[in-house]
């Protein structure tokens, strides 16, 4: 239950001994209610929890990004923050030691964890609304019991689908799974995976009937230690840098059929139901780097004096900073939209699409306006802006280019007007 992760953040939060909280068990708000009340209204569950993780992540989180930038990797100390407040189960059910949350909540979290640091926020988006979705979703009872619990408590996962030679053309992958007695064997490679230097355990896709084209795409459960599983060096990457992203390489990995997570065949339609709900989730985070910018910003525009007065007070600033902020609303607002479409279970693809192609297109500018307005203060390593620069221009690249995400809203207005 929500308030069951509410109860534990608040503890860690304040650092407090354990004792017994007086909160009242209930339901994050769904369904119909949810979707008639006003976008930004939240539930009080929701809203407390976005409070809390917001406290969190500048307490608790904050010290170490620095250090995580130059170490290039999420710290242990931060990582065990995550686990320890529920952070790597949000959506997972109570029996398997998650928090069992809505989906409007992990967008809440993820927004405020890259107020303070995008890769965290993307580390913990990807663990749960690619890995976790997918066994919540698609595993059968033995894979939830063995999988979920670790990926609640201590372990990370990461969705491994990109190929070097399949980026947009996702189903163009060139890694195969061949059968062999109760066994597949599976050869290739992955690129670009995320959170892929600390995972135990990776969710592969691969063919095991290239003639049935994309058809044949299966997802396998491959654990770290696998023989032949080798996770190469982490990219060295212009932003994101303490997400990690590796090459993988499959050389004849030899993998159970109980290790096949749905059925055989059915890879690409998990990818496809996963990716579309992920992109959400980005969105949520390219919308907290944009609002985490604009408010390290603000604060300097109205102390900083030139020609007698704040540089906040001169008409043309206080035009761009305004426009900023209703551009970072209007992202919130179809980020929030998307995630309340796909709690009601109406569709959501086009609004999903529009709010990643949005999110990732103002974090860009946001980050670019808040440089310009610090001046050249902001074009140094002190300030947290040039960081925030770096990692918006990931927003329109992984889970769906900005392009993609353009063709994906035209075919849907297309079907909209020719039915």
């Amino acid at each position: 239950m929500a308030t069951t992760l509410l109860t534990q953040l608040i503890k860690n939060a304040r650092n407090v001994p354990s004792r017994t909280f007086s909160v009242s068990i209930r339901r994050l708000k769904e369904g119909i209610a949810a979707a008639q009340s006003p976008l930004t209204q939240l539930s009080d569950d929701e809203a407390a929890m976005q409070e809390t993780v917001s406290r969190l992540a500048k307490e608790q989180i904050l010290p170490h990004v620095k250090t995580m930038e130059s170490e290039k990797k999420i710290n242990d100390t931060v990582l065990k923050v995550l686990f320890e407040n529920g952070l790597m189960g949000i959506q997972t059910p109570s029996e398997h030691n998650g928090s069992e949350c809505n989906f409007l909540t992990a967008v809440l979290i993820v927004e405020e964890l890259s107020k303070v640091d995008p890769s965290v926020g993307a580390l913990v988006d990807i663990h749960n609304t690619l890995v976790n979705s997918v066994y919540i979703r698609y595993g059968n009872k033995e894979q939830k019991e063995k999988y979920l619990p670790r990926l609640c408590t201590d372990m990370v996962g990461s969705f491994a689908l990109t190929e070097p030679s399949s980026g947009s053309d996702a189903f163009a992958l060139k890694t195969t799974a061949k059968k062999v007695g109760n066994d597949y064997v599976l050869n290739g490679s992955k690129m670009w995976i995320s959170n892929s230097d600390l995972s135990g355990v990776f969710l592969v896709m691969a063919n095991t009937d290239t003639s049935k084209g994309y058809k044949g795409i299966t997802c396998f459960i491959v654990d770290r230690n696998t023989p032949g599983f080798t996770i190469n060096k982490p990219e060295d990457k212009l932003g994101i840098v303490a997400s990690g992203t590796c090459m993988l390489t499959l050389e004849d990995v030899k993998v159970p059929s109980s290790h096949i997570l749905g059925e055989v065949g059915q890879g690409y339609k998990i990818a496809i139901d996963i990716l579309n709900e992920g992109r959400i989730g980005i969105a949520a985070q390219m919308l907290g780097l944009a609002q985490g910018c604009f408010d390290a910003t603000i604060p300097y525009t109205l102390e900083r004096q030139q020609f007698g007065k704040s540089i906040f007070s001169f008409q043309g600033m206080q035009y761009q900073i305004a426009e900023l902020a209703v551009e970072i609303e209007g992202a919130r607002l179809l980020t929030y939209n998307a995630a309340r479409l796909l709690e009601t279970g109406v569709p959501y693809i086009k609004q999903a699409a529009m709010a990643k192609f949005y999110a990732s297109e103002v974090a860009q500018r946001a980050t670019i306006k808040c440089i310009d307005w610090m001046g050249g203060v902001g074009f140094t390593k002190d300030f947290p802006q040039e960081k925030f620069y770096r990692d918006a221009k990931i927003g329109s690249i992984y889970e769906g280019t900005s392009n993609i995400q353009l063709s994906t809203i035209a075919k849907a207005i297309q079907r909209q007007f020719s039915s």
